[in-house]
Order: C-alpha cells, then structure tokens, then sequence
C-alpha cells in the first residue's frame, strides 16, 4: 500500500483549506478557502495546542470528495474532540494543524503471530476493530511513542477498548494503511510534509 501521491503544493492548500474551515466555525477572520485537489480519500486533522495533542478527528473512508470531509474533519477536530474543550477563535493563533490523507486499508497479512514483522513503523497507520469496537492509530503515532511493531499493534488495541493484545484474537480484524502528512512548523504558516 502507498499513501495518496499529492504535491507539495497541494499539501500545503489541504492545510491551509483546514484552518481556514476551523476559522469560519469559530468565527475568526479568515480569507477565501484555497482549492483543494478533488480526490476521493480518508482524511484525519490533528490540532496540536503549545502543550500537546487538542483535537483529532477524521473519517477512513473514500466516498465522498476530499473538500468536504476535510472541512469536517477540522471542524470536528477543533470543536468535537470529546477529549477536549472546543477550541476558541482566541487559541486558534496559537495551534498547529496537520492533515493526514490516507490510502484504503488493507488486512495484515500472514499468520497472527508474525502481524509485528508485517507492520513498518513510520510508514503503516492501523485499524483494529472486533464489532462495534474501533480504534485508529495514524503512522505517525508510533514514531512520536516511540513504540515498536508490537507495541503499536498493541496501542491500536487499546484504542479500540480491546486491551493489549488483541491483535492475536482471530475475532479481531488488522488492517494497514499510508498516509500522505503534511503539518505547519509554527501556527498559520505555510504546511510541509512531513
């Protein structure tokens, strides 16, 4: 699996189309949203405060055109994080944005018990899901933990309120997949890969 092939133009226009939704729904001053490329893919906004994580929402699936759900993924992301009190127009000058375009999912492959070797950290996100149960954990996660294979698997897990684990039950669902990251180094300015 690859992550979505966008330009770094583009990512900078994803980003940007970003705050500048988060702006209009808090009602802070923003100018006209940049174009956004019309590709079908999941997307996640992360929100990150002066210390540490203040929102991150988004959606897995591909139906629809990446424009919308971006706006809604950052507007959730900003105001809809459970975790989180809603983000205020006065805050929004002092955040960070990173937008995760994400490939389709794919199941892990081979036995369960080798799922560790099968997972490259850095480059796979994961979904661990059993029922109702879900939990998503972008690429990026893993790095920033600095976690290994197992211990990503094992997050993933969690996330979804299976316990560490989890991922050796043949009731589990694994599942990979890349992402295309790109995120400001300073609040408002001009988005990079990353």
């Amino acid at each position: 699996m690859r992550a979505p092939e966008i330009s770094d133009a583009d990512g900078a226009a994803i980003v940007a189309a970003a705050r500048q939704a988060i702006a209009e729904a808090l009602g802070a001053p923003h100018g006209p949203a940049p174009p956004v490329p019309g590709l079908r893919a999941g997307v996640f906004v992360t929100v990150h405060g002066r210390t540490g994580l203040r929102g991150c929402i988004g959606f897995m699936g591909a139906d629809a055109p990446l424009g919308g759900t971006l706006r809604e993924a950052a507007v959730a992301a900003a105001t809809g994080d459970a975790r989180f009190a809603p983000l205020t127009a006065a805050e929004l000058g002092s955040v960070t944005i990173e937008v995760s375009v994400l490939s389709g999912a794919e199941p892990l492959a081979g036995p369960r018990g080798e799922y560790p070797a099968a997972v490259r950290v850095g480059r796979d996100g994961l979904v661990v899901r059993r029922g109702a149960l879900a939990g998503l954990l972008l690429p990026q996660v893993a790095t920033e933990m600095s976690w290994d294979a197992a211990e990503f698997l094992d997050g993933a897990c969690q996330k979804a309120g299976l316990g560490p684990g989890c991922w050796r039950d043949e009731q589990v669902e694994v599942l990979a997949f890349a992402a295309a990251v790109f995120g400001e180094g300073s609040p408002g300015a001009r988005a990079v890969r990353a």
